[in-house]
């Protein structure tokens, strides 16, 4: 077997090069990833799960990572593990060019350049589906479900769809089977919700931005609108409805919502419309989302 010598003048065989290479190719592209979006160390940590020592290791290509932490540490970068292990350089790639520039463009740029690619007429791959994406306390579920009252048409919750599909609460489901598991019962349950329903309101965990393909389904076969609230009242509303794990022992929790608000804003303005339930009461914003759906013509 061919050996050769590393920086140490040890004796190395070619498949343990090999797999230097590639854990030092991943670090790279890791550090590059998260220097290119402005996301901290510590950040990507608590968005990964995965610790800030194990990170600084890979990024320095001296951690052997797992297989499953790298998948986590992807998806919190927004890329696919494909794009940290391939040998392609992806940072001279036309794709990767586009990918930047779609990022960073405004959200009217954005629906154009989905509207050329997309191979079906948008009105038509979203029929009369209307789905409500924000943070948990905006309003999403008491609005969505007072609308379709209104309007005569089905309200569906997608996590109630996950925990049909699964035969257990939410809970239980990322207990059992973790981010990514629930992540992929999510998916399905949005392809089932497509399939079945032409015209509705749907409402989505705030998370779902977060999974690019998901996400982009939904922007793909739904009118959307961004539902939001000031943080204040993000916290204030999930606590009313008797959930007091936000504040729980985390004196930091406020500013962790904020911090969450901030990085997924860009998300969530993709929508097609928002509607800020700021201060207004329930009948006040489900006038407005009405007026809204109608003046769009959602319906």
């Amino acid at each position: 077997m061919a050996e050769i010598t590393n920086f140490r003048g040890e004796a190395r065989s070619d498949e343990a090069s090999h797999v230097d290479d590639l854990i030092a190719r991943v670090g790279e592209r890791v550090r590059r990833a998260r220097d290119r979006k402005g996301i901290p160390r510590r950040v990507l940590s608590e968005k990964s799960g995965v610790s800030p020592r194990y990170l600084a290791q890979l990024e320095a290509g001296e951690g052997n990572i797992s297989i499953g932490l790298l998948q986590k540490v992807a998806h919190a970068l927004d890329h696919k593990i494909e794009w940290l292990v391939g040998e392609d350089d992806p940072w001279t790639s036309e794709a990767l060019r586009v990918a930047d520039l779609f990022r960073t463009a405004d959200a009217g740029t954005q629906r154009q350049v989905l509207s050329t690619l997309t191979p079906e007429p948008a009105a038509q791959s979203r029929a009369h589906r209307i789905c409500l994406v924000g943070l948990r306390g905006a309003g999403k579920s008491t609005l969505g479900r007072r609308a379709g009252e209104a309007l005569g048409i089905p309200f569906v919750e997608l996590n109630r769809e996950i925990e049909e599909q699964a035969g257990m609460p939410v809970d239980e489901v990322m207990a059992f089977y973790g981010q990514e598991g629930y992540r992929r019962l999510e998916a399905q349950a949005l392809s089932r919700v497509i399939a079945t329903h032409d015209t509705m309101i749907l409402a989505v965990a705030g998370g779902i931005v977060a999974e690019p393909e998901t996400y982009n389904r939904l922007l793909t076969h739904f009118h959307t609108i961004w539902v939001k609230a000031t943080p204040a009242e993000h916290m204030a509303r999930v606590r009313e409805q008797g959930d007091e794990r936000p504040m729980a022992g985390n004196p930091e929790a406020m500013d962790q919502l904020k911090s969450i608000l901030t990085s997924r804003e860009a998300l969530y303005d993709k929508a097609l419309e928002s509607l800020d339930t700021s201060g207004k009461t329930e009948d006040e914003s489900l006038a407005e989302m009405s007026a809204l759906i109608r003046e769009r013509g959602f319906l």
